[in-house]
């Protein structure tokens, strides 16, 4: 059976789905056809119903369950991870509710847990998540949400850090970030969903015990990206989580859905995982 499967071309997605698209572990019997794209086209793809599985962000995830359900395997959860809000020297976080603001997409985890931060901020201009810090640095907006890798350039763009939502998040609830989940068709079946998501599990164990046979597929789309900021992405963003949620990860993603939901920024979600 082929499948198709969408992620990003960041080095923790790259890193995490290489074996899996290369057939460097057993599929299982299943194929996977993969489709890069940057996570807010994720996110719209997989309203639309277009890929078997892709990855999404969590603040997309109530949209989607009446096609998807959430996989534990191959997303981004963890600690000192969180997105940042960054600005021009002299900017203050004060400013910010009559300023502009870029956002990486309306849907984005980012955006959520900036809402949950401060919902009297104003509807955040959307750009792919590479353009937003030249924006911010021209002065086109006046402050940028950041994610991936951006957390670890910002100062050469001459920016500085207003708030680190991770930390936010941490502070408030004890648990680590949700970032990005795998979801999959129900559609497929429970019997295939279980198959894909052991299939990536075993991706993500590949890649943690011979981390240099995906070194080519990762620089490949890395793009621009230097060799350091590449290992140190990976680093942060591939975590045990990656392998499996497990307890406390499942917690963290149901206390971001249900803190979302209460607010009126998400729809209530029931059930959003596979059943184990």
């Amino acid at each position: 059976m082929a499948l198709t499967l969408g992620y990003s071309p960041c080095p923790n997605d790259t890193f995490i789905f290489d074996a899996l698209v290369h057939g460097r572990i057993d599929g299982g019997g299943l194929q996977f056809r993969e489709r890069l794209e940057d996570v807010e086209t994720l996110n719209q793809l997989a309203a639309e119903a277009v890929l078997d599985i892709s990855k999404v962000s969590y603040g997309a995830v109530p949209y989607l369950l009446d096609e998807y359900v959430l996989l534990r395997s191959g997303g981004a959860l963890g600690r000192g991870c969180g997105p940042l809000l960054v600005a021009r020297e002299g900017v203050e976080p004060s400013e910010l509710r009559t300023g502009r603001i870029s956002i990486p997409g309306r849907n984005t985890t980012a955006n959520l847990l900036l809402r949950l931060w401060n919902p009297g901020l104003p509807a955040g201009a959307e750009r792919v998540y590479s353009d937003i810090m030249p924006a911010v640095a021209r002065g086109e907006v006046d402050a940028g949400l950041i994610i991936h890798e951006s957390r670890f350039t910002y100062p050469q763009h001459g920016l500085r850090k207003l708030l680190d939502l991770g930390e936010w998040w941490e502070s408030e609830t004890g648990l680590p970030i949700p970032l990005g989940g795998i979801v999959a068709r129900r559609s497929l079946g429970q019997d295939t969903i279980r198959r894909v998501e052991d299939a990536i599990r075993r991706s993500v164990e590949h890649a943690f015990a011979a981390p240099d046979a995906s070194v080519g597929y990762v620089r490949e789309h890395a793009q621009e990206m230097d060799e350091k900021v590449m290992r140190e992405h990976i680093a942060l963003y591939v975590n045990s989580f990656s392998i499996d949620l497990g307890a406390e990860g499942e917690r963290a993603a149901r206390e971001l859905l249900s803190r979302a939901a209460r607010s009126g920024l998400v729809p209530t979600t029931e059930a959003p995982f596979l059943p184990r």
